[in-house]
C-alpha cells in the first residue's frame, strides 16, 4: 500500500524561499526570477492552471522579502497556493505595463538567475524597464537549486516509487504476445493512475527490435513471441515524480538474451553500489559503465546512467561522464544502464535512488530479475 505524504506548509515554503535567496546571493547573484514552471512549483506550491502570456514572476532576494508579481484575475488562485502567506502578492491589471510593477523589486544594475523557461518576451520587458540589468539562466547559474530533496519530498519520491512498483508487478499478469506495444501502454499509464499518479509523463514499450532504441515510444508493432520488452515509465504523483524500467520476456528467452540481461542488472547494481556522499556523479556512469564494457556491450550502452528527478521526471543532477559535482545525502537519481542491439533488442534496468548519509537508497524495488510474460 502506497503511503500517503503528509502535505507540505507555508513554513516549508518559505524556508526554501529563503535558501534559494542564500544560495543566488553566495553565487554572486543579485537575485532570483522565477516563472511559472516546476522551480515556481517547488519553491511556492503555485502552479499556474494555464500557460498565458501575462507576466508572473516570484522575485527571491537575500534580506527581501519574497514577491510574486500576478496578473489581479489570477491573484486570487495564486493566494491559495500552499506557499502563498510565506510571500507577497502583488498584481497587475490588463492595460497597465507589468514591468513597471516588477522593475522596482529589481536591483536596477544585478544580475538575476532566471528559471528556464521564462519567456524572453518577459525578460525584454524588464530589460526595457532596467537597461543595466543582466540574466543567467539557472541551468547555467545554480543547477543544483531544486537537487537537494528535503525530507518531506523524499516521502513523496517514495511514494512515487512504491506506485510505480505496484503498477510494474500488475503489468507482469496482463497478456504481451498479439497486442500492440500501444495496448500495453494504455494498460501501464491505467495502472500508474489507479495507484494515484496525477500525470503521466511516457510509457515507454519496446517490443523486440523496438527495445533496441532507448527512447522508442509505443507504436503500432504486434507483441510477439519470443520478444524481449523494454517497459520505461513513470509520471507524477503528489506533485512528485516516478521512473523505472524493466525488460520483460515474452515466452522463454534465448541464453544471449538471458545473459545480457544479467549483465544489465549488474551493472546496474554496480552503479547503485556507488552511490555514497562526496563521490562524482560520473563516477556512478563509470561503475555501470564499467561491467558493461568488460563484458563486450560498451559501445552498445548509448546514454548517460542516469537523471535526477524531483517535481520534473528529469532535472539536474546527471550521471554523466564529465559531470564532476559531488553526491550530496538527499540527491534523488535513477540509474538506469541498457544495452541496445540494433534491429533486435534492447535492456534496461532502472531504479531512482537516494543519496544517504552513507551511501545510496533504492526508491524501487520491484523485482529486477527477467520476468516472464504471456
Amino acid at each position: 500500500m502506497t503511503r500517503e505524504p503528509a502535505p507540505f506548509t507555508a513554513d516549508d515554503y518559505a524556508a526554501r524561499m529563503a535558501s534559494a535567496a542564500q544560495t543566488a546571493a553566495d553565487a554572486g547573484l543579485a537575485g532570483l526570477l522565477i516563472a511559472p514552471g516546476p522551480d515556481l512549483a517547488h519553491l511556492t506550491g503555485y502552479r499556474p492552471t494555464a500557460e498565458t502570456e501575462r507576466l508572473t514572476l516570484l522575485v527571491l532576494a537575500a534580506g527581501q522579502d519574497p514577491v510574486l508579481v500576478v496578473p489581479a484575475l489570477e491573484a486570487p488562485d495564486a493566494a491559495k497556493a500552499a506557499g502563498a502567506p510565506a510571500l507577497t502578492l502583488r498584481d497587475w491589471a490588463d492595460g497597465k505595463n507589468p514591468y513597471a510593477v516588477a522593475a522596482p523589486l529589481l536591483e536596477v544594475a544585478g544580475r538575476f538567475g532566471v528559471s528556464d523557461n521564462t519567456w524572453a518576451l518577459h525578460l525584454l520587458g524588464l530589460q526595457r524597464e532596467l537597461p543595466a540589468t543582466s540574466y543567467v539562466p539557472l541551468t547555467d547559474s545554480l543547477p543544483m537549486l531544486r537537487a537537494v530533496k528535503d525530507e518531506r519530498e523524499l516521502e513523496r519520491l517514495a511514494a512515487a516509487g512504491e506506485a510505480a512498483d505496484a503498477a510494474y508487478e500488475q503489468i507482469l499478469h496482463v497478456p504481451f504476445a498479439g497486442r500492440r506495444e500501444t495496448d500495453v501502454a494504455e494498460d501501464l499509464a491505467a495502472l500508474l493512475r489507479a495507484h494515484g499518479h496525477s500525470q503521466v509523463d511516457f510509457t515507454v514499450v519496446g517490443s523486440g527490435p523496438n527495445g533496441a532504441n532507448p527512447h522508442h515510444e509505443a507504436g503500432e508493432r504486434v507483441i510477439q513471441r519470443g520478444d524481449m520488452v523494454v517497459l520505461d515509465f513513470g509520471g507524477l504523483r503528489h506533485g512528485y515524480g516516478s521512473d523505472i524500467s524493466r525488460t520483460v520476456h515474452v515466452g522463454e528467452p534465448t541464453p544471449e538474451e538471458r545473459r545480457v540481461h544479467d549483465i544489465v542488472r549488474e551493472a546496474q547494481q554496480a552503479g547503485v553500489a556507488a552511490v555514497r556522499p562526496g563521490v562524482s556523479c560520473q563516477e556512478v556512469d563509470r561503475a555501470a559503465r564499467a561491467v558493461i564494457t568488460e563484458f563486450g556491450y560498451g559501445d552498445r550502452f548509448i546514454h548517460r546512467t542516469g537523471h535526477g528527478i524531483g517535481v520534473t521526471t528529469h532535472e539536474p543532477p546527471y550521471m554523466v561522464e564529465g559531470e564532476e559535482q559531488p553526491l550530496v545525502p538527499g540527491m534523488c537519481f535513477s540509474v538506469e544502464p541498457g544495452v541496445y542491439l540494433p534491429g533486435r533488442f534492447g535492456v534496461r534496468i532502472e531504479d531512482i535512488v537516494t543519496v544517504t548519509e552513507d551511501g545510496g537508497r533504492r526508491l524501487n524495488n520491484a523485482p529486477r530479475e527477467l520476468a516472464i510474460v504471456e
